[in-house]
């Protein structure tokens, strides 16, 4: 018997400690509402532009929150985990102990992959708005890189407030002010 087989539950949904039992075999494993999602290790463009964003919005961030990366995970239920690529989360929610942030996070961020494009332009989004994740930031590493923004609106919708490529500046004021230019998030992938 091979060790996934062992551990995929027969029916009922996954949970939060199925994923336990997941194979370290490069893949990330998520939930969301019971519902496994399996994608692929990441290639180079996608690494960079999360990398460099995740730098400079470490470079930046005030006293009273943190920048974070994947394979930390958001854990608001027992069927759903998810790893956004970035995610900013209020310090004082954070546990030295845990490896997962038990609240929605004020930014969650996903570098769209061949592989998670259609999970995190879908359903990705709608589990960050349904769990109140105030701002969601979707980056994507084709040339020349682009920046999508939604922020939660009155009623708790997302509304897409901005969506910049290349050389376009977007100027952030939540969570905190930060200037991000697409394609200076893709510079590491040229020589020089």
């Amino acid at each position: 018997m091979s060790v996934m087989t062992s551990v995929i539950p027969h029916g009922r949904p996954f949970t939060v400690d199925d994923l336990e039992g997941m194979p370290d075999d490069g893949n990330r494993y998520e939930l969301i509402d019971g519902m496994l999602l399996v994608s692929p290790a990441p290639d180079w463009p996608h690494q960079e532009m999360g990398a460099e964003l995740f730098f400079q919005l470490r470079l930046r961030f005030p006293p009273g929150v943190r920048v974070l990366t994947a394979p930390f995970a958001v854990r608001t239920g027992t069927d759903s985990e998810v790893q956004p690529d970035v995610l900013v989360a209020r310090f004082a929610d954070l546990n030295r102990r845990s490896k997962n942030l038990p609240v929605a996070p004020l930014l969650a961020v996903e570098v769209l992959s061949p592989s998670t494009r259609l999970k995190d332009l879908n359903l990705k989004k709608a589990h960050y708005e349904r769990i109140g994740v105030a701002s969601y930031w979707i980056l994507d590493p084709q040339e020349p890189g682009s920046l999508t923004v939604f922020e939660l609106d009155d009623e708790g919708c997302y509304r897409q407030i901005a969506h910049v490529e290349g050389d376009e500046e977007f100027v952030a004021t939540s969570p905190f002010q930060v200037t991000i230019v697409p394609a200076r998030l893709l510079d590491g992938l040229r020589p020089g």
